[in-house]
């Protein structure tokens, strides 16, 4: 815990507060590419790496010069009881055990290593091979180590439904449906590339077990969506066996072309790793060499990805630099960059250049007469903008002032932005990340979706920053029934004891970290009793170094919802809302700044190991859930989050901070000046 250092007056604490905006300032301005963007790691978990090692192998890449570094890197991020994890303090998974372990077999070492039987001795305490997610199986079944008839059937027929039957491929969320085209050509074909003798993990078996239990166990309950689904997937299964299956060929050629089509400029398929790294195993199922242009494009995409040093080489699941950009961007105009600051013109400059104007997935639910517009999250990736960093691209543009000749390019951009995120907007006045209405909930029983989301559905924290966008563009809800509708969206996804979920950052810190700024930019009452209540949750779970802190166990077990150790990320967040709430001069806030001057560090920057971005929760359903399962039902989670994907966005701890710090300042500074004109 943080000692706090009580300033000696006022003057001292005006000094602290200023001191850490200089150097925050000082600090992100040094770290601009000088093509005008910033860009930070973004950390995750060892899965990453173990199956970009696999991911090698099974391709057959010549080169394994990078396979010591890739193992230095698994081994240095196991537990001390012999695990790995999903987040930075998170109890062990078995499957992310399993898969680190069975990486580091292939790559040379030896099971008899203290190390490799401290592993061994977790996985088997937890049951196994057999308890790993259906993810894991899929690449244990590529590699001769569990059978395919173990894992859930997927046809390559789905790609041949059309978008309006019950179920299709749009049915999907953005990333779990670039992931499923390529997996269903893998679960046909059912490749096996062997490995060595030695690299086998036949020693995660328990003795007790036995080839039936490879199959899927019935789900409990008389009927149900997942017991109708267990019933389909024997159905699938008979159907595979059949010798003549009309359509297959056409089936798998359609597939074929969709993954193709979909690679991006810089070799990948999304912009992020599961789909990637299935599409380039599927392709070379179907006879695609190494040489091949999309193979070969897509083997040299992950450079851009991989972080290396002498002895480490990780591989991020993702990068980051439009959102980094924009954020920081919005940071350096909050604590008093001018607007017309050669570094916010040049950053402006990339942002516009990075404008999508292609029709993606996103246009099978929405009007042909849209104009493309939008901004993705990576350096490549036309087909999935995201309504997210567009909203913030939004605001980040909105505030930079821009050469006389560039201006009225920015204001078109604007325009055509905005009207495109609106009609983004789903039926129930909320935004998603990607899609429009993608809330299929049925499509998240099927016995494959078992880690991550299959939906993305409307999100507060999604929704509150294209409210705040349309509020700095002076678009108030009274004048707009479609932003009158978002409001209410946001109202009913209020909890009762008044945070909003957090989808995309951790958790209830941070949905109300988004909403309330929004109302305020929309020129809402902040008394509103709501808006109180979010207020004194928000002053109730302040801990007492002055931070604010929330474990990604909050998705699992409401007793963590808002509680944690205090970080910088999710410091800013709470007091970005409390100020957005008129509590500028309250104990809290104030607190608040003593916790973030106080655990700066003198290059400007804070330290953060801990995790406060969520990929995906992994709930399925890709929302809150009112009624979590218990222990041991079918969709349950452990603080281990099996079923989750959690992020360190290494920029978090730095530009979030200064948002806050920035406001505060400016605040201060503005009442100065008000009280000097009376």
């Amino acid at each position: 815990m943080v000692e706090l250092r009580e300033p000696a007056d006022k003057l001292d604490a005006k000094r602290a507060v200023d001191t850490a905006v200089d150097r925050s300032q000082s600090y992100l301005l040094a770290r601009q590419h000088e093509d005008g963007y910033w860009w930070g790691r973004l950390e995750s978990n060892a899965t990453m790496e173990a199956e970009f090692l696999m991911l090698n192998y099974f391709m057959e890449v010549p080169d394994k010069s990078k396979w010591p570094k890739l193992a230095n890197y698994i081994r240095r991020q196991q537990r001390e009881d012999g695990s790995w994890g999903q987040y930075y303090g998170a109890p062990g998974d078995v499957s992310t055990s399993v898969e680190c372990y069975f990486a580091l077999k292939l790559a040379g070492t030896s099971a008899a290593t203290p190390a490799m039987q401290k592993a061994k001795e977790f996985i088997l305490s937890k049951g196994g091979v057999p308890k790993t997610r259906v993810f894991t199986k899929i690449w244990l079944a590529l590699l001769g180590q569990w059978p395919w008839e173990g894992v859930p059937a997927m046809l390559p027929e789905l790609t041949l439904l059309p978008s309006w039957f019950p179920m299709n491929l749009y049915n999907f969320s953005s990333w779990a449906r670039a992931t499923v085209v390529p997996i269903m050509i893998l679960m046909t074909r059912k490749p096996v590339r062997a490995v060595p003798a030695y690299a086998e993990i036949t020693e995660l078996f328990s003795d007790r077990w036995d080839r039936k239990q490879y199959y899927l166990k019935r789900p409990s309950g008389l009927l149900n969506w997942r017991t109708f689904f267990w019933g389909v997937d024997k159905g699938l299964r008979m159907y595979e066996a059949l010798p003549v299956k009309p359509g297959r060929k056409y089936a798998i050629h359609r597939a074929k072309e969709w993954i193709l089509e979909r690679q991006e400029s810089d070799g990948s398929w999304g912009g992020i790793q599961p789909p990637w790294v299935y599409a380039l195993m599927a392709l070379k199922t179907l006879g695609h060499s190494l040489d091949d242009p999309s193979v070969a494009k897509g083997l040299k995409g992950f450079e851009a990805f991989a972080i290396e040093d002498e002895e480490t080489l990780t591989v991020q699941a993702c990068v980051s630099p439009v959102w980094d950009t924009c954020l920081t961007m919005i940071a350096l105009q909050d604590s008093g960059v001018p607007q017309d600051d050669a570094a916010l013109q040049r950053a402006a400059e990339w942002l516009l250049k990075m404008e999508i104007r292609k029709r993606g997935d996103w246009a099978v639910r929405v009007r042909d007469d849209v104009e493309p517009s939008g901004w993705a999250f990576e350096f490549a990736n036309d087909w999935y903008p995201d309504i997210d960093d567009t909203a913030e691209v939004l605001i980040a543009l909105l505030r930079t002032q821009m050469p006389r000749a560039r201006e009225a390019d920015k204001r078109a951009t604007l325009k055509r932005a905005a009207v495109w995120m609106l009609h983004m907007q789903s039926k129930n006045g909320g935004w998603a990340a990607f899609d429009k209405d993608n809330v299929r909930d049925v499509v998240a029983k099927i016995p494959f979706s078992d880690f991550g989301e299959t939906l993305d559905p409307p999100s507060g924290d999604v929704t509150a920053h294209v409210l705040e966008a349309f509020g700095r563009m002076g678009s108030p809800p009274a004048s707009d029934p479609r932003l009158r509708k978002a409001l209410e969206y946001l109202w009913r996804e209020q909890a009762p004891d008044g945070p909003w979920f957090g989808r995309w950052g951790v958790n209830y810190v941070y949905g109300s970290g988004a909403v309330l700024p929004a109302m305020e930019s929309l020129g809402l009452d902040m008394a509103d009793p709501r808006v109180r209540k979010a207020v004194s949750w928000l002053l109730a779970h302040q801990n007492d170094d002055g931070g604010w802190g929330e474990s990604c166990a909050s998705y699992v077990d409401p007793a963590w919802r808002g509680r944690g150790t205090s970080t910088a990320s999710q410091t800013g967040w709470a007091l970005l809302a409390l100020m957005a709430a008129g509590e500028w001069n309250s104990p809290a806030v104030e607190g608040g700044l003593l916790f973030l001057t106080n655990t700066q560090k003198p290059d400007g920057s804070w330290d953060e190991p801990w995790f406060t971005g969520a990929g995906f929760p992994g709930y399925g359903l890709g929302r809150r859930l009112s009624n979590a399962p218990d222990a041991g039902e079918n969709g349950s989670q452990g603080a281990e989050m099996a079923a989750g994907f959690m992020i360190n966005y290494h920029m978090y701890r730095n530009y979030w901070p200064l948002m806050a710090l920035g406001r505060y300042k400016r605040h201060r500074e503005g009442a100065i000046r008000r009280s000097t004109d009376l």
